[in-house]
């Protein structure tokens, strides 16, 4: 008995500095920003406690548009990087001459720090001396230069466009991991049965590549739900809060108007939804795990 219990004391010794580690840099700020949510917290000295005011506030038309372009931001990103690592990442592995110099030309939108490929794309889409508004009127296909990030629709779909380039070389370089640790005996016994490329990607590679999908999609969901740096970067949030998203109208609350209860609250929100994608996908990989009842 005495030697089980030194071994579970040991255990927990071990695990101590984790423990530490979580309740200081995961616990506390979450608990003390849910508390900080029932407050007027601002630069005032005084702070006064006002229950769920914070939260009656949020939840109006102006922010539910806020969610909806959210959602909406983050499905088309994480769908555009899915889709085109996928495809990405087939290529790639493929026996082709000169995959090698491929696969590191993948690399830059990741090698390059964040801030700077951005600023790369906002002078591309300057509409007077960005080279995107110049192609297009070189082709014809605009009268007179083109300002992207001007205008609510063109400056939302460029902040998906920036984040898709700068996201897609890690889901490629995953999908490309996954392919490579699929046994080849699979592919040769199909060849030999006589079935083509297109056969054994859709019969083979997709279906073995499912729960790799699964957690990149999920990973990827949760950076771009809370990507901060595009949107600020390229537009802060306009123009006319066309491309606001949860995590901008939430820095704008709280920093730009210094109401740290009322963006403290729209930070507990944001953790909610990121929890319940959390749930969805543990319960999803369960569900997927060999062994699991159905």
């Amino acid at each position: 008995m005495d030697t089980r219990r030194s071994a579970v004391f040991f255990a927990w010794l071990l695990l101590a500095p984790a423990l530490l580690y979580v309740l200081a840099v995961v616990a506390y700020p979450l608990v003390d920003t849910f508390i900080l949510s029932f407050t007027d917290a601002s630069l005032k000295k005084t702070t006064n406690w006002v229950g769920w005011a914070n939260y009656d506030k949020i939840f109006n038309a102006s922010f539910a548009e806020v969610i909806i372009r959210t959602f909406i931001w983050t499905f088309f990103s994480v769908a555009l990087k899915m889709i085109i690592g996928t495809f990405g990442a087939t290529m790639l592995n493929a026996a082709v001459p000169g995959r090698t110099l491929f696969r590191v030309l993948t690399m830059p939108p990741w090698i390059v720090p964040m801030a700077i490929g951005i600023f790369m794309w906002g002078w591309m889409y300057n509409g007077q001396f960005g080279m995107i508004s110049g192609l297009l009127q070189r082709a014809g296909l605009v009268d007179g230069p083109v300002a992207f990030l001007a205008q609510g629709s063109t400056a939302f779909w460029a902040t998906v466009v920036t984040d898709v380039w700068i996201g897609v070389p890690m889901v490629t370089l995953y999908f490309l991991a996954a392919m490579q640790s699929i046994p080849q005996d699979l592919y040769e016994a199909a060849w030999v049965d006589g079935a083509g490329r297109f056969y054994r990607f859709r019969r083979i590679t997709l279906p073995l590549l499912v729960p790799s999908m699964i957690t990149m999609s999920m990973l990827s969901l949760i950076s771009t739900f809370n990507s901060f740096d595009i949107i600020w970067i390229l537009t802060r949030g306009g123009p006319n809060g066309e491309t606001t998203t949860m995590i901008i109208d939430t820095y704008k609350t709280a920093i730009g108007s210094y109401k740290y209860g009322e963006g403290a609250a729209r930070a507990v929100l944001i953790c909610i939804f990121l929890s319940l994608f959390c749930i969805a996908y543990f319960r999803i990989v369960s569900k997927l795990s060999p062994g699991e009842k159905r």
